[in-house]
């Protein structure tokens, strides 16, 4: 992952001109009456001159239409779209985007989630990044309060960190043979969808949430699809100017991810296995070995398990550094571990006894 936030391309901001593009910022909001003020009056403080914000109320039932018509009305650059009902070959998001798509104006598209909200810079910073690319793609800073978010959040960042070959997102593999690399470029992809922006032409060429329409992670397919049409595509960290706290309860963390995880494996079940033994073996075993040497008294293996010990505290240390978590949680790593081996037995049960998966009150088939 490119490591220079948002907070670092302040001084790339080219004073305000009327060439600037037009930016649309869409966010999809089903029942987040708790979030969407919060993300909306962010997104209209922007440090930017032309820009709009479309809200689309994906039929929500919690009161967050009430919430947005109320804004609209005083707010002149706020368009509330009432979301139409949903086609059975379409998901939830993606219509939802869909949808903010067909009515935005702007040349450059940013989708953000209804639980992320903005630093006033965070839009002319992307569109500053956008000239020299055709997608960016932003992790935010994830707030993390309650114990179970600390385990666990910190984890989907570690992974992106240390098991993808994130370099090779952006870049083609030097070392692939060149009839292979296109073929091989979607392998490599990766994005986040609380925060992704795209110039306009490469998001029509793409098909737009429309080719993913039927994708629970629709945004890596995104991401698959424009490495597959040889577009260009950055990633960055947003901590300083993009945030986001996922989930505000464990049932919202366990559910939130529950669609998703096995998912993310594309239902590979040899994969998902595999990974799962690969992690106990890497971040759970050291910890029981250690204990055991220290009991038998075995210096090699108190040893080796030190320095595997060492290295999982310190690459988490780095991280949390980075995204400003707490330290303490470094010394966890494995409850988070283990927390996902649960989540991941919950999902294969889910997957082989056909279950449906529920979100935002409506099942994810």
């Amino acid at each position: 992952m490119n490591l220079i936030d948002f907070k670092g391309l302040k001084n790339t901001i080219v004073p305000d001109s009327p060439e600037k593009p037009k930016v649309s910022i869409c966010i999809p909001a089903r029942n987040e009456a708790s979030v969407i003020e919060r993300c909306v009056t962010s997104a209209l403080k922007q440090n930017y001159p032309n820009f709009e914000v479309l809200v689309l109320d994906d039929q929500s039932t919690d009161g967050t239409g009430e919430i947005l018509d109320k804004l609209s009305g005083i707010i002149n650059n706020l368009i509330h779209i009432k979301g139409k009902e949903k086609p059975n070959e379409w998901l939830g998001k993606p219509w939802a985007c869909h949808q903010l798509s067909e009515a935005a104006s702007g040349e450059i598209l940013i989708f953000i989630d209804a639980d992320v909200w903005l630093d006033e810079d965070a839009i002319p910073k992307a569109v500053a990044e956008l000239s020299d690319v055709d997608v960016i793609t932003v992790w935010p800073e994830q707030i993390v309060e309650s114990f179970w978010e600390k385990q666990v959040i910190p984890l989907v960042y570690f992974a992106l960190y240390t098991l993808l070959p994130s370099r090779y997102v952006e870049q083609t593999p030097k070392w692939l043979p060149p009839f292979l690399r296109k073929k091989f470029a979607p392998k490599f992809a990766a994005a986040c969808g609380q925060f992704i922006a795209f110039n306009k032409n490469a998001y029509s060429k793409i098909n737009g949430h429309e080719s993913v329409k039927d994708q629970i992670i629709e945004d890596v397919e995104l991401a698959k699809n424009i490495k597959s049409s040889g577009l260009t595509l950055k990633m960055l960290h947003g901590v300083g100017s993009v945030f986001c706290r996922m989930y505000s309860s464990d049932s919202e963390l366990w559910n939130g991810l529950r669609k998703n995880f096995f998912v993310g494996f594309g239902k590979n079940t040899v994969l998902f296995l595999l990974m799962s033994v690969l992690h106990l073996i890497v971040f759970v075993a050291p910890i029981f070995t250690f204990v055991y040497g220290f009991q038998v008294n075995s210096v090699e293996l108190l040893i080796w398990s030190s320095i595997s010990l060492i290295l999982i505290f310190s690459q988490r240390a780095v991280l949390n550094f980075i995204f400003k978590w707490d330290i303490y949680s470094s010394f966890t790593h494995a409850i988070g571990v283990l927390w996902f081996q649960t989540l991941g037995i919950q999902c294969l049960i889910d997957h082989f006894t056909g279950k449906s998966v529920s979100w935002k009150g409506r099942n994810l088939d």
